[in-house]
């Protein structure tokens, strides 16, 4: 599989490595074998170690259906209201916000709106422009 080419390498120096000591220890004759097998294998554990697995893309659907994880969240500092804002960054633009105190997920149409009250608890969440936030 071609998403897993960090593994297959993993796995590829690893055995490379265990056959060229198999083959060393089986006959100290064999080393002009063993060694460069061994040095392969070597090889290949630090390519595998340095490579940096691609992110695979979230296909339209993905991105479509995706929803964060929904439930109660704890209290805040001085027992404050906590809330979570999601803002998807592809077309089309849906904002979530979940309410931490009675576990409602609710989702917006395009950005972050000024103000927002729980439609689950009829509780605001917060009542201020984006930009005067600290």
């Amino acid at each position: 599989m071609a998403g897993n080419t960090r593994a297959n390498m993993f796995i590829a120096a690893w055995l490379c490595m265990i056959l060229a000591s198999g083959v060393i220890f089986a006959s100290p004759a064999y080393i002009a074998i063993g060694a460069p097998i061994g040095l392969a294998g070597a090889a290949l554990f630090v390519l595998a170690f340095a490579r940096v697995e691609e992110p695979k893309p979230m296909s339209e659907k993905d991105i479509r259906d995706w929803a964060p994880e929904s439930g109660e969240l704890p209290d805040g500092a001085e027992g404050s209201i906590m809330y979570r804002i999601d803002t998807t960054l592809d077309e089309p633009v849906r904002t979530s916000v979940l309410c931490g105190k009675c576990g409602e997920l609710t989702w917006v149409d395009g950005k972050r709106p000024q103000t927002f009250i729980c439609p689950g608890c009829d509780t605001m969440l917060w009542d201020k422009p984006e930009d005067e936030e600290e």
